[in-house]
C-alpha cells in the first residue's frame, strides 16, 4: 500500500534525518513527516550559523540522565569520530574552535544538506507540511492520522524534538504521545538557557551587551571554565548555559572571573611592589577595558592599592574569586538550545 511503511519517523530535524537514513540503508521503507514547511531549521541556526555539529571530547559524563547506562552505550555504539568520518567524506570543511569543538567552516547549511543527502541515497521519504492529527497502536504497528491522510508503519519513532524556540515550530507532541502510551513524563524546564538579572543588576550591566571573558561558574557542586558573555538581558555565552542546567529557581551562582589567579595573593603582592598602582590599572590587564571599568565602578575601588588594609583585599579579592549574584530568572524555552527534566 502506498501509505504503509516499516518506519515512520515523527520530525524532520537533525536526529530525525539521521534516524531515517540509517534505517533506510539497512532496507527499510522510511517516511519522515513534520508540519514545517523546511527541514532542519535548527540546525541551520546552530552554533552561530555554523553548526557546532560535535565535539571530540564528549564523554557519558557530559549527560544529565537518570539512565547514565544509556548514554555509555550509545556513545560506545556511536562516537563523535563516527559523525567526523561522514561530516568528512562528504568533504565539509570544518574547523576547532574550542578543545575539542566542531564547528562548520561556512554554513549550516553543509551539516543539513548532508543528511538530506544521506536520505536521498538511502531512499528515505521526507514529507512536510504535515500536521498530526492523531497516534494510535494497530495490530501490526502504528496508525498516524495527518491532514494529508492516514499513514500506518510497523514502527514510529518520535524525534519532534522538545519546547525550546516555540517560534520555530517548537511544540509538545512528543510529550503528548508519550503521555498517550503510558510513559512517566517529568516536569520540564528550559536547559542550555541564558539567565536574567535583576533590575538593578541588569542596568549596571547593559551597557557592557557584547563583552565576554573566560570565567570559571559554580552552582550545586558543578562548574564550568569557558567564556561569559554579557547581554542586554542578562548573562550568557558557554559557562552560562551549561551552568543552567544545574541551577534552579533561587540559587545563587559563584562566578570566579579571574579563572587559575589567586587576585588575593597577586594584589598583596603587587601592592607591595607597586603601591601606587590603582585597582582599575589592575583589571585593565585583566578584562575588557570596559568590563574592567564596571567592575571598578560597581565595587567603588578608588585611589591606590598602598591604601588597603589586609582585609580590603581580602574583599576585593573575593569579589573577583568568588562574585556571588542569584539571577532573577532564565530566558526560557524562547531562547533555549534543549530542555532539561
Amino acid at each position: 500500500m502506498a501509505n504503509d511503511y516499516d518506519v515512520i519517523i515523527i520530525g524532520a530535524g537533525a536526529a530525525g534525518l539521521m534516524c531515517a537514513a540509517t534505517a533506510a540503508y539497512r532496507g527499510r521503507k522510511v517516511l519522515v513527516i513534520d508540519h514545517a514547511n523546511k527541514p532542519g531549521k535548527k540546525i541551520l541556526m546552530s552554533g552561530g550559523g555554523r553548526c557546532n555539529f560535535t565535539n571530540l571530547n564528549s564523554t557519558p559524563a557530559n549527560f544529565l540522565s537518570s539512565n547514565p547506562h544509556f548514554c555509555i552505550s550509545a556513545l560506545k555504539r556511536y562516537t563523535p569520530q563516527h559523525f567526523l568520518d561522514l561530516v568528512e567524506r562528504h568533504g565539509i570543511e570544518h574547523e576547532e574552535k574550542a578543545a575539542g569543538q566542531l564547528f562548520c567552516k561556512d554554513s549550516s547549511k553543509d551539516i543539513l544538506n548532508m543528511l538530506l543527502t544521506e536520505c536521498e541515497w538511502s531512499g528515505a521519504t521526507i514529507q512536510l507540511k504535515t500536521e498530526i492529527t492523531g497516534v494510535s497502536e494497530t495490530s501490526v504497528g502504528f496508525q498516524v492520522k495527518t491532514n494529508g491522510g492516514i499513514l500506518n508503519s510497523e514502527a514510529l519513532v518520535v524525534a519532534c524534538g522538545g519546547l525550546s524556540i516555540p517560534t520555530m515550530g517548537a511544540t509538545g507532541l512528543g510529550y503528548e504521545i508519550a503521555r498517550q502510551f503510558g510513559l512517566n513524563v517529568l516536569p520540564t524546564r528550559a536547559g542550555l538557557v541564558p539567565f536574567t538579572l535583576h533590575p538593578e543588576l541588569k542596568d549596571q550591566l547593559a551597557p557592557l551587551s557584547g563583552v565576554s571573558c573566560d570565567v570559571d561558574v559554580h552552582c550545586n557542586g558543578e562548574h564550568f571554565r569557558e567564556p561569559m558573555l554579557i547581554t542586554h538581558r542578562g548573562l550568557s555565552g558557554p559557562s552560562m548555559l551549561q551552568i543552567s542546567s544545574f541551577w534552579q529557581p533561587g540559587d545563587a551562582l559563584t562566578i570566579d572571573l579571574l579563572p587559575g589567579q589567586d587576585a588575593q595573593a597577586a594584589l598583596t603582592a603587587l601592592r607591595q611592589t607597586k603601591p601606587q598602582s590603582t585597582m582599575l590599572q589592575y583589571l585593565n590587564k585583566h578584562f575588557p577595558r570596559r568590563f574592567a571599568q564596571a567592575l571598578n565602578d560597581m565595587n567603588q575601588w578608588q585611589g591606590p592599592l598602598q591604601a588597603l588594609k589586609n582585609t580590603d583585599i581580602e574583599q576585593t579579592a573575593t569579589a573577583l574569586n568568588r562574585w556571588t549574584l542569584k539571577p532573577a530568572g532564565t530566558e526560557g524555552y524562547r531562547t533555549s538550545l534543549f530542555r532539561t527534566h
